[in-house]
């Protein structure tokens, strides 16, 4: 049996980042998954492979015993033993593994376990203690509010057929990822299960707009409030607060009402704050009186 390159099995080039090797098996994984390809033992073979490859090169330690000894990687070490032991008795000649041709190691292998013990060199694989493998990994998409995520709170969805509850925490964001182990799918030979990848899409249903833990929104005031000052009531998401508003308030003036923003992520009783800024509005007509006031103002400057 011909020898199989774990990385061009994983379609990843021989530098790839350890994310990039894994992000490569849960594609070739989920492709090959027995319970996607039924009776099918072409997949079968292949999702083992995958499933080698992933436990070598995944593993620093064993990626650079793969990548210095190849097929033989596991043995490799022996050699070395071996060959250091010929050389300090004088045996210079046979076995340098210099070249980097497998045909080195397995002529080595032949001498130090026999031609008749029946290790197929061809055909050797590390995989998995009793060909047990992990069940494929679920993903889901769970639909939120904006508001649903002020509060902790418990939330029920179906996946499968399957009926999941789990604890949706405040300050959950747009896009965030949160992983179930053994909520997957069944094992294969007896392994364990996947686990299941739960994403949140947070939609914004709230007249404010989000940045970070902070909301913002706009307010108008009247020009009078503006000018004289006084008091506003003011909506925020847990309730109507009562703001005093200073004299002369310009047009664009942005005030911060603190930890009236989001919750944060796995911080209790961190929050975000509000911003509200303040759109100055003329009155729309003056009567006969306001028109003499406002003369009189500006015959006074």
């Amino acid at each position: 049996m011909p020898f199989t390159d774990y990385y061009e099995l994983l379609g990843v080039s021989k530098t790839a980042r350890t994310e990039d090797i894994k992000k490569a098996y849960r594609k070739l994984a989920r492709k090959y998954h027995p319970d996607l390809n039924p009776n099918d033992k072409e997949a079968e073979k292949k999702f083992k492979a995958v499933n080698e490859a992933n436990e070598v090169l995944s593993n620093p330690e064993t990626r650079a015993k793969y990548d210095k000894y190849g097929e033989h990687w596991k043995n490799g070490e022996a050699y070395e033993q071996a060959q250091n032991a010929r050389k300090e008795a004088g045996g210079r000649q046979g076995y340098s593994h210099s070249t980097g041709e497998a045909g080195d190691f397995s002529d080595f292998f032949s001498s130090m376990f026999g031609g008749d013990s029946g290790f197929d060199f061809g055909s050797y694989r590390s995989g998995s203690a009793g060909g047990k493998f992990k069940g494929q990994d679920l993903h889901a998409t769970l639909n939120l509010n904006l508001t649903d995520v002020l509060h902790e709170h418990k939330q029920t969805f179906e996946i499968n057929g399957k009926k999941i509850r789990i604890t949706v925490p405040a300050g959950a964001y747009d896009g965030q990822e949160i992983k179930l182990p053994g909520y997957g799918g069944e094992g294969y030979n007896g392994g364990p299960k996947g686990d299941l990848y739960i994403t949140f899409s947070v939609t914004n249903n709230t007249p404010y707009q989000v940045t970070g833990h902070n909301l913002k929104k706009e307010e108008d005031l009247d020009l009078y409030t503006a000018l004289l000052g006084g008091e506003k009531v003011v909506s925020t998401l847990y309730g109507d607060i009562r703001l005093t508003i200073q004299p002369l308030t310009q047009n664009g003036t942005t005030v911060r009402v603190k930890d009236k923003g989001l919750p944060v992520y796995k911080e209790t009783g961190k929050f975000g704050n509000l911003l509200i800024t303040f759109k100055v509005k003329l009155p729309a007509s003056l009567t006969a009186e306001e028109k003499k006031l406002f003369e009189q103002l500006k015959n006074m400057k």
